[in-house]
């Protein structure tokens, strides 16, 4: 059967792809068309890593083809811009009202705004934008675990008369173990490719891995296969970074959650389901949960308190260019390193810990511009929303804010990465050392980066003692000179 002549126009974003929740949830086959916009500017505008593109745009062109199978009348345009493409949509339907849910950064919402979009809330996260707001107002103090705690009462997750299960609402004590030894983890679920994804790819021409599924059907596979082999042990070892398996017991969902594919009140219930029938201890239930309800939802929620420029903040001046290692993992002899970029190099994807400790450690503690480190994590990673990066580089990573965020810096030096990581033993550098040619370049940069900064952070009640540490290096004259050579073979791409 034919569909009627439309009335509305529903514009649906590559990270909008639910039929339960947006724009889509009120959408009607009988009076709305959708319009899906693959732009230029959105593939070319930056060097995007090939498989995040492919990722994009493969689930937005499955989810139109399954819009379409639903009686839905669909256009896929592609076109210079998403507001040549809405242009084009109404060349053809007539100049039909545009809705859409309100998108997910600043720049797309003042587009589409300014072209006349009518956006209905974004309920694609369990928390409005408002609502979240009405918290951020009342707090002295941005704390995640605050935000967290109130969120597991409001949604009534986990808790039993206001308190939490387990008599606690956090477990990281129990969750910080380093990887282990002689551990057999479960296989990789791979995801199959259909014509679909073999156009996408031919268009990029890019080999895509099987890493990735582009369907929501494949999406419900790695969730299934999360709860199945992996919730259990997530909890331990959610903070190992292990030489001989690049995703532990992660649960690979964030791209999902991002594009639309996977709403987080679904994820939830399912682990909560599995915590409930006894299949995962209240550890690594709790720490996942906490993930999705807590961090991701305070993540979006500050990106749109703190407001556009705050991703401009820079206030540890730091002003060095972005280092070669980050775009050639074989410009670093740093062991650690070069095994995390060439992972983002094969992938576009490494989980939280070399995220943070890692990549973003070594951007702090060599005094990386925050805005380049800000760009390359935003065109690397397969689930780097601007929401997503913006707080999480300004704020977490670089303490670029000053501490808005986060009450201290995430600097560590080597003796973190040797506990926490296998990738110290086989290193050319060794974590002990902070001076001589063979010493660990995190070592020496971490205490170089607190004499830089001891004066910002020697009344932090939570750094001070780190600086107070550095009057008992007695090397520290050679430490600072050892620093300089070591920035200078980073900048070259030698050490």
């Amino acid at each position: 059967m034919t569909a009627a002549q439309p009335t509305r126009l529903l514009y649906v974003a590559h990270d909008h792809l639910n039929f339960d929740h947006g724009i889509l949830k009120t959408a009607d086959s009988n009076t709305d068309a959708l319009v899906l916009v693959e732009s230029q500017r959105m593939i070319t505008g930056r060097p995007w890593h090939k498989e995040r593109l492919f990722f994009l745009l493969s689930s937005a062109r499955h989810f139109a083809a399954e819009a379409q199978s639903r009686g839905f009348t669909v256009r896929y345009i592609q076109a210079p811009t998403t507001i040549d493409g809405l242009k084009a949509a109404q060349a053809e339907f007539g100049n039909l009202p545009i809705h859409c849910a309100e998108p997910s950064s600043f720049r797309q919402y003042q587009q589409l705004k300014d072209f006349g979009v009518d956006f209905v809330e974004n309920d694609l996260f369990l928390t409005t934008r408002a609502l979240f707001d009405l918290w951020a107002q009342k707090q002295k103090s941005f704390v995640m675990e605050n935000f967290y705690r109130a969120q597991r009462v409001r949604l009534g997750i986990l808790v039993s008369n206001g308190e939490p299960e387990g008599g606690r609402w956090n477990y990281d004590s129990e969750n910080r173990l380093p990887p282990p030894k002689n551990y057999t983890w479960p296989a990789y679920l791979e995801h199959g490719r259909d014509d679909i994804d073999a156009q996408v790819a031919t268009q990029l021409e890019h080999e895509p891995t099987n890493t990735w599924a582009t369907t929501r059907e494949g999406a419900l596979s790695q969730l299934a296969n999360f709860i199945e082999h992996h919730l259990a042990g997530f909890g331990p070892y959610e903070d190992a970074v292990a030489a001989d398996n690049w995703a532990l017991h992660h649960s690979l969902l964030s791209p999902y959650l991002n594009n639309g594919l996977l709403h987080a009140s679904e994820v939830v219930a399912a682990v909560v389901d599995a915590y409930r029938a006894g299949r995962a201890p209240i550890e690594s239930v709790e720490a996942f949960v906490r993930q999705v309800i807590g961090w991701r939802e305070y993540i979006n929620g500050m990106y749109w308190f703190l407001g556009e420029d705050y991703r401009n903040l820079n206030l540890l001046n730091a002003d060095r260019k972005l280092l070669p290692l980050f775009n050639d993992s074989s410009k670093t002899q740093m062991n650690c390193v070069r095994s995390v970029v060439a992972d983002v190099e094969a992938r576009a994807w490494t989980h939280h810990i070399p995220r943070l400790m890692i990549l973003s450690n070594l951007a702090l503690v060599t005094g990386t511009n925050p805005q380049q480190f800000l760009d390359w994590m935003r065109e690397q990673f397969i689930d780097a929303a601007e929401w997503v990066m913006v707080p999480n580089i300004i704020g977490m990573a670089t303490h670029a804010d000053g501490g808005l965020l986060m009450t201290k810096p995430y600097a560590a030096g080597g003796a973190y990465l040797s506990r926490m990581t296998q990738h110290c033993k086989p290193c050319a550098y060794d974590p002990k050392k902070r001076v001589g040619t063979d010493a660990c370049p995190f070592t020496t940069l971490y205490w170089d980066f607190l004499e830089r900064h001891k004066d910002t952070f020697v009344k932090n009640h939570r750094m001070s003692q780190q600086v107070f540490g550095l009057k008992r290096l007695s090397d520290l004259p050679e430490l600072q000179e050892r620093a300089q050579e070591v920035l200078a073979g980073l900048d070259a791409g030698t050490i």
